[in-house]
């Protein structure tokens, strides 16, 4: 057997276990809580008082005008010094939900507003309050609307976990890194990683299609027969 395949071999375990353990909740926690914190977001730049959508315009501005990897580290190594101690594996949560809550509250705000207007107005006239249109009407047309987007986000955000590795969450790159120390072979170990990395997007990718292609399915099958 070749060295190089028999060493992926012996750290397949490793790394497959750390994206598994880490990897894997982290990113389902944060896009979960994310999403949650995007939708508030969303609904307070457009329909909330002044200040609070001042205030959530101004969270979008500081999140997106700023690295992913500088927000990590200002809340793993800088809160410390205003006496807020965070393990790891919590300051990359809290980290990757804020910083997913403001490009999803985009996302959201986005496909909301492209609800025609008409829309809002025939859930009035049968009698809906305004939580009920928005529940019953808007919510899911625009739902279709934004599974591609939000889907690219969840995708961009498996990979972007690996930055968590550097505020020593023991996710997936870091125990590629583990393996490096110890066996002086960073090319085959980087590249088994990016392959794992790269058959996780491939896995989401492929059942975004399939989602993309049932909801085409419902959409035509919702619309009148000419």
């Amino acid at each position: 057997m070749p060295h190089w395949l028999d060493l992926m071999l012996q750290s397949l375990g490793p790394l497959l276990w750390a994206g598994l353990v880490f990897t894997v909740p982290l990113t389902l926690l944060a896009f979960a809580l994310g999403l949650g914190l995007g939708f508030l977001t969303a609904l307070a730049r457009l329909y909330g008082p002044r200040p609070l959508a001042a205030l959530a315009r101004f969270y979008v501005w500081i999140i997106r005008g700023t690295p992913l990897l500088v927000q990590l580290f200002v809340i793993f190594y800088g809160l410390p010094s205003l006496g807020i101690l965070l393990d790891a594996f919590p300051a990359a949560l809290i980290g990757f939900t804020i910083n997913v809550g403001a490009y999803t509250s985009e996302i959201v705000r986005a496909v909301i507003a492209a609800i025609p207007k008409g829309q809002w107005e025939a859930s009035f006239s049968i009698g809906m309050s305004w939580s009920q249109a928005m529940r019953r009407t808007v919510l899911p047309q625009a739902s279709r609307i934004a599974v591609p987007p939000l889907s690219n986000s969840f995708i961009s955000l498996v990979k972007d976990t690996s930055l968590a590795a550097a505020i020593t969450v023991p996710e997936l790159f870091q125990a590629a890194q583990r393996v490096v120390a110890t066996t002086y072979e960073p090319l085959i170990i980087y590249v088994e990683a990016a392959l794992i990395y790269l058959a996780l997007s491939s896995v989401l990718s492929a059942l975004q299609n399939r989602l993309e292609a049932a909801l085409a399915r419902s959409a035509g099958a919702l619309e009148p027969a000419a």
